[in-house]
């Protein structure tokens, strides 16, 4: 049987007795309802008919139970990030709650945890989405009513908008990293001119050039491992692009003469066009090349 409560008006709290927990306490659920005094009838009405099972279920115990459905189905990188997520989340005081009893103010309370815990952002929202996946699950089952966490609010930190490079910055940026690294050099020029990123960068070869033209039509992306030395020196799978997408582009002749002065110096020793040898350049370290350009040209904050 279904109880409310106005809280305040518009307003009602809906409670419904859902069983014994193991210790043989009494667990109820609690519905929010904002409307009318029929509205919560009638959310009373549908939770005594359909009473909530996840009487002694917790949120960590759900995640476990979400991991289990999916992972067999997810592929192996989404399978990986969705497990790392599920225990960062696991991790803190919600997971110990019981998913009948999980609020909206539970949910803003964590974010907020985090956000005093130094978590960025973007972890947080990787947080919050495996949770609200993972409640999703629980309503499918019948366990709750409502998924608490699509009512909760994501802050977003004020984030000053990245602005373009003038010709003048372009020109400094790809003579320091020319000066640094012929490869490097090469690298920024090639994502300035082709729009590449740096995975699909990576995966370039010296047969990609066919006279004035490249062909992108690979991604090389990043296997991480779990020790801290398989992390220093991840494996590398050549896939198809991120958008699927081969593209040909077509290069000025400046491009086309840093990569044959290149060519002469590197590609005897291996097929790939910015590295030595038989494995191709980690993604990161184009990133890297990047940072140290543009922290020589004087660009620091980009």
């Amino acid at each position: 049987m279904a109880t409310m409560r106005e809280k305040r008006p518009g307003v009602w709290e809906v409670r419904a007795f859902t069983g014994r927990d193991e210790r043989g306490r009494p667990t109820q659920v609690s519905r929010t309802v904002h409307g009318t005094k029929r509205d919560a009838q009638r959310a009373a009405a549908e939770m005594t008919l359909r009473p909530s099972n996840a009487a002694g279920r917790t949120v960590g115990g759900l995640l476990d139970l979400w991991l289990e459905l999916n992972e067999a189905v997810w592929a192996p990188s989404s399978a990986r990030d969705q497990v790392s997520r599920a225990a960062l989340v696991k991790a803190d005081p919600i997971a110990q709650m019981s998913v009948a009893r999980l609020s909206v103010a539970d949910v803003d309370r964590w974010h907020t945890r985090l956000r005093r815990a130094g978590v960025g952002e973007g972890s947080i929202r990787n947080q919050h989405q495996a949770l609200r996946a993972a409640l999703t699950q629980a309503m499918r089952w019948g366990w709750v009513t409502t998924n608490v966490t699509t009512v909760a609010v994501l802050g977003r930190r004020k984030t000053m908008p990245r602005g373009s490079l003038t010709p003048d910055q372009v020109r400094r940026v790809l003579a320091e990293a020319a000066a640094h690294d012929p490869a490097a050099g090469l690298a920024l020029r090639l994502a300035a001119v082709t729009g590449a990123r740096r995975g699909e960068l990576a995966a370039l070869r010296w047969d990609d050039v066919d006279g004035n033209h490249i062909t992108i039509d690979s991604n090389m992306a990043i296997i991480r491992h779990g020790t801290k030395v398989d992390r220093q020196t991840p494996t590398l799978r050549d896939d198809p692009t991120k958008t699927a997408n081969r593209r040909t582009v077509t290069l000025d002749a400046g491009t086309m003469a840093a990569i044959k002065d290149l060519r002469a110096e590197r590609s005897p020793y291996g097929p790939w066009m910015l590295a030595v040898g038989d494995r191709p350049v980690n993604p990161e370290r184009i990133t890297s090349w990047w940072r140290l350009a543009a922290n020589r040209a004087g660009l620091e904050n980009r």
